[in-house]
């Protein structure tokens, strides 16, 4: 649709490119119909009082909730993941998770800690300053719905020529003259790009505030994880410490059959070596110690030096076995990355009413009030009342390209958010078989365990018996240590799925939010 208006003796021809054709074309046969001088400027001053609340391009629609029951396909609302020798889990399909879930582990330790991570981070001053700059710059657009008035002054020495006047004014003298006075601008946004730019303004606001909630969810669950790290490898070692003072038994038993002449110097040699090399598993294992520890100390916001970590346990700790999660639908009003997909979103359809806007004629008016005289004589007011149009005739194509580039920078924004929902579903998905499956995987390393702690016993006695060699009795122990080992670690791994399982589904942010 095309829209003609006359401008003096020039017929300006518009491109309507939008939904709201009608309207505008209507708008601007408004324009058209009022002559020059105070009833054009009344006329534009009714138009703009018209027009408020009006503005071009799309209205923001918040993105559809999704509409699957599950994360897996077949599970049951309530699922059980049960692991011998230790806690049975019972994941609840619909359930609330408290923003302080860290508190599930019912370690005060790690309470302290998370605490303190939340507050000191240098992370989240980051995103905190991110989000006031965000905040004031809602306060920026915002002031363009306003009259802008600023102060005006001029002094002056001139001297007139024959081009001012003709010949005469050649013999005027010269003179010294100054103005100073208040001027002050409205632009009367007719197609609302300056409420577009507010709009704007207030969706990358909420990118910044989701980008903070992720923050803080994201350095709770590091900080938590690695508490766990430090927990976890605290426990290997006293694994392996247990293992060397099992070589160490294991040595005197053949010396004392050295000395009895039932053993040869090769089996003492040979049990000696198992020791040495049991022993070399501790520097790895203190080198992840330090590591977890430090890693600590950068969450907190201090440097190693200047703060140590506790001495956290597994044995401190307790595995959640009530474990709630929100439905799929909730997820999308849960999770901090996809509520800042859906501002982006927001963001996107904002830039295509700006571009929108960018077609259509700018109304403004000025004024100006001013005292003007010589700096040795009379002085006057002086005052002027000013009304404006600035209407694109030709830029080449670029307002309407600008304008498509919007709409496919909005397209790429909410495929963006389909795909953060999708990548969302899986993690959780992933989590949830990870916790069934690390379940077998402690009943398996229990029972491995305690095969492998019977063969050893069994062996021992054999060999003190005479009745096997020392190579047999090594490879039981070096069994029992594989399956010690192997069991802390899928013992931790209950504990870190189950702690990835709170962050995938946002953290208990949405009870945060209802709080609010």
């Amino acid at each position: 649709m095309f829209c003609g208006l006359r401008v003096g003796k020039t017929r300006v021809v518009l491109d309507g490119g939008s939904n709201d054709e009608a309207f505008h074309c209507r708008m601007i046969a408004i324009v058209a119909e009022w002559r020059t001088g105070y009833r054009s400027l009344f006329g534009l001053i009714l138009m703009s009082a018209g027009a408020a609340g009006c503005a071009v391009g799309p209205d923001f629609v918040t993105p559809s909730q999704p509409h699957e029951t599950n994360y897996v396909m077949g599970q049951a609302v309530t699922a059980k993941t049960p692991a011998l020798g230790d806690a049975t889990q019972q994941i609840h399909l619909g359930g609330v998770l408290e923003t302080d879930w860290w508190t599930r582990l019912r370690s005060p330790e790690l309470d302290r800690t998370v605490t303190l991570a939340l507050s000191s981070n240098r992370t989240l001053e980051i995103a905190r300053a991110n989000l006031s700059k965000a905040s004031e710059e809602i306060k920026v657009a915002r002031a363009g719905l306003l009259p802008q008035l600023d102060a005006t002054g001029g002094l002056a020495r001139q001297q007139y020529g024959a081009y001012f006047l003709g010949p005469e004014a050649a013999t005027f003298p010269a003179f010294s003259a100054y103005t100073g006075g208040v001027g002050v601008n409205y632009d009367l946004d007719v197609f609302g790009r300056t409420r577009r730019s507010i709009e704007l303004a207030a969706a990358d606001k909420d990118v910044q505030q989701e980008a903070l909630r992720a923050a803080q969810l994201g350095i709770a669950g590091d900080t938590v994880l690695e508490a766990l790290q430090v927990a976890s490898t605290r426990a290997q070692i006293d694994v392996v410490n247990s293992v060397v003072a099992s070589d160490r038994r294991t040595l005197g038993l053949v010396q004392a059959r050295l000395a009895a002449g039932a053993a040869s110097d090769q089996d003492v040699t040979t049990a000696q070596s198992q020791m040495d090399r049991d022993r070399t598993l501790l520097p790895a294992l203190r080198q992840q110690l330090d590591m977890a520890q430090d890693a600590l100390a950068t969450l907190v916001g201090s440097a190693p030096a200047d703060w140590s970590a506790p001495d956290f346990s597994l044995a401190g700790m307790r595995l959640p076995q009530d474990v709630p999660l929100v439905v799929p639908s909730e997820l999308v009003r849960s999770r901090p990355d996809i509520r800042a997909a859906e501002a982006q979103l927001h963001a996107a359809s904002a830039q295509v009413g700006i571009a929108t806007a960018d077609l259509y004629p700018r109304f403004t008016l000025g004024a100006n009030v001013a005292e003007q005289g010589l700096l040795n004589g009379p002085a006057g007011a002086a005052w002027s009342l000013i009304g404006g149009i600035t209407a694109p005739i030709f830029h080449g194509g670029a307002l309407t390209a600008n304008r498509r580039a919007a709409q496919d920078a909005y397209q790429a924004a909410f495929a963006q958010y389909q795909q953060t929902v999708l990548t969302a579903f899986r993690q959780i998905a992933d989590t949830l078989h990870a916790l069934k499956n690390g379940a077998d995987a402690v009943t398996a390393q229990q029972r491995a365990l305690s095969s492998a702690t019977r063969s050893l016993t069994l062996n021992r006695e054999a060999y003190t018996a005479g009745n096997t060699t020392i190579l047999q009795v090594l490879d039981a122990q070096r069994l029992q240590q594989l399956a010690g080992l192997s069991l802390v670690q899928a013992r931790t791994e209950r504990f870190v799925q189950t702690v990835n399982l709170f962050v995938a589904a946002g953290g208990g942010l949405k009870a945060s939010r209802e709080a609010e």
